[in-house]
This record gives C-alpha cells, sequence and structure tokens, in this order.
C-alpha cells in the first residue's frame, strides 16, 4: 500500500466505488494478512462482538437504520482522520443495519488492518469479495491483511487479482509495498515491486520502491541503478529528492543527504518525509542542542508530525531529539506514538527507556528494556535463520516511506 503505513503507516482515500474508505495502514503502521474462504452465511445479522463475521447478502438495499446510518457517518469520518480505533465500534454498531453495507465492511477491515488486527479483517473481505464486491479494492486491502499475517503467496494471488482490473494503478503495488515495510518483509516486497514494474516501468515511485527493499536485503550496489531510475524518471520531484537523500544514508554520506533534503525542501518539496530524512541526517551528522542544525532539526520534525502524525519515523526522530535537549515528557510523548504506531521498532524502546530513566520511571523504563530484548533476541535468531537478509533503515528500525 502507499504507504500506509502503514502504514503504516496510513494514507486515507476515498473510494470511488459505494463511498468506502481506501487506505494502507503501515504502521504505522502501515499493516496486513491471510486468506480464509469466506464464511458461510445463513443471512442472520452478525454479532457486534468484533470476532470475524461474514458479511450478510443481499442487504445492499434494505431500509437503513437512522441510528446505524449515524454510525455509520461517524465510523467513516473516524477513518478519514485516520482515528482506526475509535472508528471501529461506530463501525461494528453500523453493519447491517445501513443501506450502503459495503462501506461499513470495507471500513470495518481498513480498521482493523490499520490496528494490526488483519486477521479480522481476513474473512470480511473474502465474504465481500464472494458477495458481488470483487473489485480493485478490496482484493489490494486483502493483499494488505495478508501480508499482515506472512501470507505471502495469498497476498500475491490477491494483488495480482487486483491488478487484473486495472494493472496501470501505481497505488495498487505501492499500498502492498508498504505493507510489506511495515511488516519488515522486504523479500516480499522485492516481489511486489517487481509486479507492479512488469506493468509500469517507467513509474519512478516503484523503482524507488524496489532500490529501498534491496538495499534493505543488503543489495545496495543493485538498488543504486534504482535510486538513479527514480531520480531519472521524475527529476525535480519529491520522490527523486527523496532518493537522493535515502541513497546517500544508506552511503553513509550524511553530508550529501543533508544537501539533497535541503534542496527538495527549498524547491517546494516540504513534506513530511523529506523533512524527516533531514532531521535524521543532521541527528546523524552528530549536533546538540543549541546549535542552528539543532533547531532546524527540530522545526522539520514538528512540521512533518503536524503534516503526518501516523508516520512513526517522525514521531521516533522528534523524540530522540526533545530526549537530547531533556525536554522528557515531550520525548516520552513522541516515543509512545511511535511505539504504537510500529510496536515492532528496536529503537523505540532503547529511546523509552532512557527517557523513563531519566524521568525517575524505572518501572518503564525497565519494560521499556525488557520488550527491547525480547526484540534484539527475535532478531538475532532471524539473522541466523537468514544471514545477511535483513538490513535496518536510516532510523534504525524497518524503513518507512511514503512521499
Amino acid at each position: 500500500m502507499e504507504v500506509a503505513q502503514m502504514q503504516l503507516f496510513f494514507r486515507i482515500l476515498e473510494s470511488s466505488t459505494r463511498n468506502a474508505i481506501f487506505a494502507g495502514a503501515v504502521a504505522a503502521s502501515l499493516l496486513i494478512t491471510v486468506r480464509t474462504c469466506a464464511q458461510s452465511n445463513s443471512g442472520s445479522m452478525p454479532n457486534l462482538s468484533g470476532a470475524p463475521a461474514a458479511v450478510p447478502r443481499g442487504r445492499e438495499d434494505a431500509s437503513a437504520d437512522a441510528n446505524a446510518e449515524a454510525e455509520l457517518q461517524k465510523g467513516t469520518a473516524l477513518t478519514r482522520n485516520g482515528a482506526f480505533a475509535e472508528a471501529i465500534p461506530h463501525l461494528l454498531a453500523s453493519r447491517g443495519k445501513v443501506a450502503n453495507n459495503y462501506a461499513a465492511y470495507f471500513n470495518l477491515a481498513l480498521c482493523y488492518i490499520a490496528t494490526a488486527q488483519s486477521k479480522l479483517a481476513i474473512p470480511i473481505l473474502t465474504d465481500l469479495r464472494a458477495s458481488g464486491h470483487d473489485n480493485a479494492d478490496v482484493n489490494n486491502l486483502l493483499a494488505q491483511a495478508y501480508v499482515g499475517e506472512s501470507e505471502n503467496e495469498k497476498a500475491l494471488d490477491a494483488l495480482r487479482r487486483a491488478a487484473a482490473f486495472n494493472s496501470e494503478n501505481e497505488k495498487l503495488y505501492t499500498f502492498v509495498a508498504d505493507a510489506c515495510t511495515a511488516k519488515a518483509n522486504y523479500a516480499l516486497g522485492l516481489q511486489v515491486a517487481d509486479l507492479g514494474l512488469n506493468h509500469l516501468p517507467n513509474s519512478a515511485r516503484l523503482h524507488f520502491e524496489r532500490a529501498m527493499f534491496l538495499a534493505s536485503l543488503d543489495q545496495f550496489d543493485t538498488a543504486k541503478k534504482d535510486f538513479a531510475l527514480a531520480r531519472s524518471l521524475a527529476p525535480d520531484s519529491d520522490i527523486a529528492f527523496v532518493a537522493a537523500a535515502q541513497e546517500a544514508i544508506f552511503e553513509g554520506n550524511i553530508a550529501e543527504a543533508v544537501r539533497a533534503a535541503r534542496d527538495g525542501i527549498s524547491k517546494g518539496h516540504e513534506n513530511f518525509m523529506l523533512l524527516t530524512l533531514l532531521a535524521e541526517a543532521l541527528l546523524r551528522s552528530g549536533i546538540s542542542p543549541g546549535q542552528p542544525e539543532f533547531e532546524e532539526a527540530r522545526k522539520a520534525l514538528e512540521t512533518a508530525v503536524s503534516q503526518r502524525a501516523d508516520y512513526a519515523s517522525s514521531q521516533l526522530t522528534l523524540g530522540k531529539l526533545y530526549l537530547m535537549k531533556g525536554q522528557l515528557n515531550d520525548s516520552i510523548t513522541h516515543l509512545e506514538i511511535a511505539r504504537r504506531l510500529n510496536p515492532g521498532n528496536a529503537a523505540v524502546y532503547s529511546n523509552l527507556a532512557a527517557a523513563y530513566r531519566k524521568q525517575g520511571n524505572l518501572p518503564e523504563a525497565q519494560d521499556a528494556l525488557a520488550t527491547l530484548a525480547k526484540l534484539n533476541q527475535a532478531q538475532a535468531e532471524k539473522i541466523r535463520e537468514t544471514p545477511g537478509d535483513r538490513k535496518a533503515s536510516y532510523a534504525g528500525t524497518p524503513r518507512e516511506h511514503d512521499p
């Protein structure tokens, strides 16, 4: 998903089909998975427990319940604003009782994915597909759900099915690619990018996606070609400057990363991704509180967070910056947001532990350290199983990108 995610992180679009909301989730996270058979349907009203339930068929023309319609409107508005967890109860209360059940179920599935409950989304989406809504949106969201549950082949099958409806829709591939990023499944992400490039060989965004996956798989020399293509295919675009800055960070050329990010921002590309890259590069350059560059990084991150509050890397880096400055409450606030958006990111917990320790909150510090130890152990086991297959990003964690 075009990352969302994110992820998760989550981008939100209004679907052209029946007013459903179509978005990727990330994260932060943006996201995603298992394809199960559609549940059998007796035609009874679905339960409201939050457990997977089949979508009632033949209810699209049912008379709408006024209270349920209001719940759907509330849930849709919250979904559109990225308040996925808050939207779920409203959407649960609306399903089966409104004129547009497709919107209710689609948005509910989206919110489950965006809140790392992909398993709950799968039966909803598979039943939507089986009951007359076998379209690009449903299949694409289902592909993201499969990514979240590590059902790689099913994710690819669902993506191919989505692409069959419109193979030249770039977002179909980038949304699922962002889901792979949120899951740190770079090998699958590379397959997704390649599938997209088979149909859209001149997509700068897909070449950037491919470069990021290759670099994350320790194939940076191969990734350079795709970074270069991303820049040449869309010169002076957001993606060109993001690609230049990200490539420089992978190379360890921090001065060039700062230059590229500043150049893009000065030319009007003041988007959250480029701002975050600038701030991270500045922090890596060794700046400290009181220096003009430190203030430049702070302003860049605060702007990035105001643009996209659900982008975990911005929240993490801003939390680190406030920690350096001794603003412990502010630091913890942003680090906790980063933890919610990307709970598998080890860098979040190392910084949280430091912040809580300086604050004198030893139980929370110890809790963060315990989680960090578990994540490090899991990562070590993965490295032993698949050596050379994983690489940390500029944020010291599974990469995120969403220019």
